[in-house]
């Protein structure tokens, strides 16, 4: 059994790191609002090709008009024409993607919270991370919903990205506490152990506050698409520069360098050089910063705003995960010194 809840485990991690990388698509096209309703889409189970397959009767129109008076828009213009017009099957369809992938996340983090209870090591742990998964998972599939009728209200938006960097944490612990049984030695450094852990809890908070702010500069890039559609996207960054969280972003990037390198060097130090996590980290700090350098120099390209998304959420993960393992290291030194 324990074996089985490591496979969902990893698959609902996985599931949930491919769901961010969809997710970050969607917005770095721009197809946020693709499907204008929840669940359906277009006021189909499966959304139309094209805008003569609409049925207009199952559009509620009151809602868009509602909208539409939040945005500063008279709601008298919003008729079922203005909202036909508003179709775009590209749009829709990247959005619709973005929904049925949620379908595999939900399904494998139901799965884990009902094998829990059957988990051979670890169960009231394993029972009590398993449901604060689901829950997230509940919840932000509800709050998803809520950024489609808010019209991607910014703060909407930021916090349902802030509860995936939760999940991330938490189904990278169930993989760990249904994987094989680790007695932690592998991530003992002796005398540098306490700064290594000080360091890396240090780099994981420098990367949870940056992906927050990447996730506000991403809200700004979303405001520049609707408002300045005249502007090519390699000019949006000139208006980037002008915001304070934008230049937050770009020059807090150096702390994860930094705390990265001084991590790998202090394992070198302690001539355990066999922990290739903090390998990871340095590398894929390196490839953000890379990417970064393009996002603010060069341009605003989809495809390095999905990417630069992505590797966040697997270095969150990995992260956590060597985090893990320091802290179960330590506790063994101590059970150790206490026989």
């Amino acid at each position: 059994m324990q074996g089985f809840l490591h496979r969902v485990a990893q698959v609902a991690l996985a599931s949930l790191i491919l769901l961010i990388l969809v997710g970050a698509t969607v917005r770095a096209t721009g197809s946020g609002l693709g499907c204008p309703d929840w669940p359906t889409c277009w006021g189909c189970l499966v959304p139309p090709w094209k805008a003569t397959q609409i049925d207009v009767a199952r559009l509620d129109l009151d809602r868009f008009r509602r909208n539409a008076e939040r945005h500063g828009i008279d709601p008298a213009t919003i008729t079922p024409e203005t909202v036909l017009s508003r179709f775009n099957p590209v749009h829709t369809w990247v959005e619709f993607v973005n929904r049925l992938t949620s379908l595999p996340l939900g399904l494998s983090t139901l799965a884990l919270f009902v094998g829990s209870f059957l988990a051979q090591r670890h169960r009231g742990l394993l029972i009590l991370i398993a449901f604060l998964s689901l829950a997230d998972v509940v919840f932000n599939a509800w709050l998803g919903a809520e950024v489609v009728h808010s019209g991607l209200k910014p703060g909407v938006i930021t916090t349902h990205m802030a509860l995936a960097f939760v999940l991330i944490c938490l189904l990278t612990t169930a993989v760990r506490l249904t994987g094989p049984q680790s007695t932690g030695h592998g991530a003992s450094f002796g005398l540098l152990s306490r700064r290594i852990t000080v360091v890396s809890l240090l780099f994981f908070v420098c990367l949870v506050a940056e992906g927050i702010l990447g996730s506000q500069v991403r809200e700004q890039t979303d405001e520049l698409a609707k408002s300045s559609g005249h502007l090519e996207r390699a000019e949006w960054t000139e208006h980037l520069e002008q915001t304070t969280i934008y230049l937050v972003h770009r020059s807090a990037s150096w702390s994860l360098l930094v705390t990265s390198g001084l991590l790998l060097f202090w394992i070198q130090c302690s001539q355990r050089p066999g922990a290739i996590r903090p390998r990871l980290l340095f590398i894929g700090v390196l490839a953000m910063m890379v990417m970064g350098g393009i996002l603010a120099h060069v341009g605003v390209f989809r495809i390095i705003q999905v990417l630069h998304v992505g590797l966040t959420a697997v270095l969150l993960s990995v992260t956590w995960g060597w985090l893990l393992e320091l802290f179960a290291s330590e506790r063994v030194a101590k059970e150790a010194v206490g026989t």
